[in-house]
């Protein structure tokens, strides 16, 4: 191809483009509109502003205290001067050439100590000597792409200009004509075309928004390949393995019910006929249940649980940490104390006779439910027939060892629990080939927790109130970040605050402190203390995050609030308020807190619904960052957004799914360029499968 060499295809695979297809559907960053730009008098403060002239001074500087090279450049428009600085990228030198013509773009500052204004690591592009006002680079609005060294958007778009120019045919359509219809596609050719060379009259804030046609043609595109791939992986999942149809006689669920001392919520119920319709098909049941934080999911998952036991099959609830496993086999037995089935117990550090008895129980069959972490899936744990696998807290597993408890079994059904509330359209693309089911509800009796804001002027307002809680018998959570960064000082700060709480504050109390330094043993120490009231203070970094449930805790404090994420705020919010006295949650912050911070801070304060938590989650950090992009499995979105085109999903969900219920190998002819393109683009698709 014109203008591409090994070098430059090496630097253009860099930026996930490895062939002409992806090339031509290279998703610019952002667009600059270079025929109107602003003279430097008219910039307007705080605002991303696009400006062009002539670069009138330029050199490399040494800060005096940090040492650090600044590069600094004033362009001149022919009336007024804007200064332009780089930090450490002194080779911009040599890149800029004094009398050269420049454009840049960023956000417009004030020059401290200085009259005018500034803009700190714009992004840039140099105009050639007498380049014309229609040249693809200037007098028109240009496409800015993602760049790195060795290739700039100047470069892509001369290549992309050439390429396009040279394409002698109109470029094949892969959508069925239906699909373009539907939401007014234009053809590809002209999509190419206009999203990368957006034609004059286009609007400018359409364009930023990528909601043109040329855009839309784009995302649906790859949305519907996604879709699609989710689709038949699902299809081809059910098709492969005949699951387990149980047969169950409501005996044992029934007598679960009758001891419980609450009625069942309507999503609690929804839910259960949910996973109950599942396990009585003959298809392996692969579902998510999520719920908030006190919503009632272990009742759920048990009665799936005896649901099994009830078909003459085990059942087996594997969880991240051995704190939440003796908390839910302690749970798990109490509930089934008047049901009369047994549980046991695995964990690592069990005494041999000990662990010998419940192997032969699980292998026998003598044991119908195995509560345990990782211990569950050693190689030595064989189950005579498990059924169902429930896997609390999904995220903190990966794929491997959930399938790795799957394979214990003959093909059983699975169940995947999450306390962490994820939004409808991430949930229905990170784990589009799983069924999800919600309860968004919370059980009658759960009281609310109240959640304030304090600063370190009102530390002492915070204790005293801290105090109060004490005297009433109750007890309370002091929580400090840890951050794998910081680690030594963190820990030395949480030892210092127990130690200056136990000393100066609460010295009548006892106060106890966990962190991730310790060991299993001493951990489990410290918060059976505090399980049984006899610690009344507990000081903890995040390690209590997931789980740990006592009723009569009624206050946290969450000391550097600011330094933790939303959801991590949320899921530690939920320890408390589980008792009749309801809680309160005091998040302590100290200056200076960032704009994203006080956003999370806020959002905490509205609100104690973990779905709204989580939308607001995704607008703050986005998809990716929410799930971890690897870890989850979703490969990386070009032209898509999950936040922005959320309307979009959930249609082109519905049309991926009838094509694929129409035509599994999509062989009709309309759909065979689909096929070809799913085969090229995602032939390693593995998204949100269990097994």
């Amino acid at each position: 191809m014109k203008g591409i060499g090994p070098r430059r295809a090496e630097l253009f695979g860099r930026i996930g483009v490895e062939t002409v297809a992806d090339l031509l559907a290279l998703f610019p960053r952002r667009y600059e509109d270079r025929g109107r730009l602003k003279p430097i008098r008219d910039l307007q403060p705080g605002r991303f502003e696009t400006v062009a002239g002539e670069v009138l001074t330029k050199g490399v500087t040494i800060t005096p205290r940090k040492r650090m090279k600044l590069f600094e450049m004033i362009l001149f428009d022919g009336r007024d001067y804007l200064t332009a600085v780089w930090f450490n990228q002194a080779y911009l030198d040599k890149v800029f050439k004094q009398g050269q013509k420049a454009i840049l773009g960023g956000v417009v500052q004030p020059r401290p100590g200085h009259a005018g204004w500034q803009m700190e690591n714009p992004e840039y592009d140099i105009l050639e000597p007498g380049e014309p006002d229609e040249s693809i680079h200037a007098g028109r609005i240009v496409p800015i792409y993602r760049e790195t060294a060795g290739l700039t958007s100047r470069q892509i778009r001369t290549v992309l200009s050439d390429l396009i120019e040279s394409i002698p045919f109109e470029i094949p359509e892969i959508l069925p004509a239906s699909v373009r219809g539907e939401f007014r596609l234009p053809p590809t050719s002209a999509a190419v075309r206009d999203l990368h060379f957006p034609p004059e009259g286009t609007d400018f804030e359409a364009l930023a928004r990528c909601d043109t046609p040329a855009h839309r043609r784009f995302i649906v595109e790859e949305l519907l390949l996604l879709e699609i791939g989710l689709a038949r992986r699902k299809r081809a999942v059910a098709d492969e393995r005949k699951g387990i149809s149980f047969k169950a006689d409501g005996r044992l669920t029934g007598a679960l019910r009758a001891s419980l001392p609450f009625a069942l919520t309507p999503a609690q119920e929804r839910v259960i006929g949910e996973i109950a319709a599942d396990m009585t098909s003959s298809h392996p049941m692969n579902r998510l249940l999520q719920g908030d934080v006190g919503s009632g999911k272990t009742v759920v998952a048990l009665h799936a649980m005896l649901t099994a036991v009830e078909s003459g099959w085990q059942a087996a609830l594997m969880v991240p940490t051995e704190i939440l496993a003796d908390q839910h086999a302690r749970n798990l037995r109490r509930l089934l104390a008047p049901v009369d089935v047994p549980l046991a117990l695995l964990r690592s550090g069990m005494k041999k006779k000990e662990r010998q008895a419940v192997l032969e129980g699980l292998a026998g069959g003598a044991i119908p439910i195995a509560v345990g972490t990782h211990a569950l899936i050693q190689d030595d744990v064989s189950f005579r027939a498990l059924g169902l696998a429930v896997v609390d807290e999904q995220h903190r597993f990966g794929v491997i060892q959930r399938a790795t408890l799957q394979k214990k079994g003959w093909s059983p059904d699975v169940l995947v629990m999450t306390a962490t509330p994820i939004p409808r359209t991430l949930a229905m693309t990170a784990y589009g080939d799983l069924d999800v089911s919600v309860i968004d509800g919370k059980p009658p009796g759960r009281k609310a927790v109240r959640t304030l804001l304090l600063y370190e002027s009102q530390r002492r307002r915070l204790e005293e109130a801290v105090r109060q809680e004490l005297a009433a018998g109750r007890q309370a959570y002091v929580i400090c970040p840890l951050v794998e960064e910081s680690e030594k000082s963190d820990l030395k700060a949480a030892v210092q605050t127990a130690d200056r709480l136990s000393r100066s504050v609460f010295p009548e109390y006892k106060v106890g402190l966990v962190h991730g330094r310790m060991s299993s043993v001493e951990k489990d120490a410290v918060m059976s203390d505090f399980a049984a009231g006899r610690v009344r203070v507990l000081v903890a970094t995040t390690v209590i995050e997931v789980g740990v449930d006592v009723p009569n805790a009624s206050v946290m404090v969450l000391e550097h609030a600011e330094r933790f994420g939303l959801a991590q705020m949320h899921q530690l919010r939920g320890r408390i308020g589980r008792g009749e006295h309801g809680g309160t949650c005091y998040l302590f912050a100290a200056y200076p807190v960032s704009e994203e911070a006080k956003a999370r801070l806020s959002a905490m304060v509205r609100t104690d619904d973990g779905f709204v938590l989580a939308e607001e989650d995704l607008v703050l950090r986005g998809p990716g960052e929410i799930l971890g992009t690897r870890q989850s499995g979703i490969p990386e979105l070009r032209a898509a957004n999950l936040l922005r085109d959320a309307k979009m999903i959930e249609r082109i969900r519905e049309i991926a799914f009838e094509i694929v219920r129409r035509d599994p190998g999509l062989a009709e002819a309309e759909h065979r360029p689909l096929a070809s393109a799913l085969a090229k683009r995602w032939s390693a698709l593995d998204l949100g499968r269990v097994g």
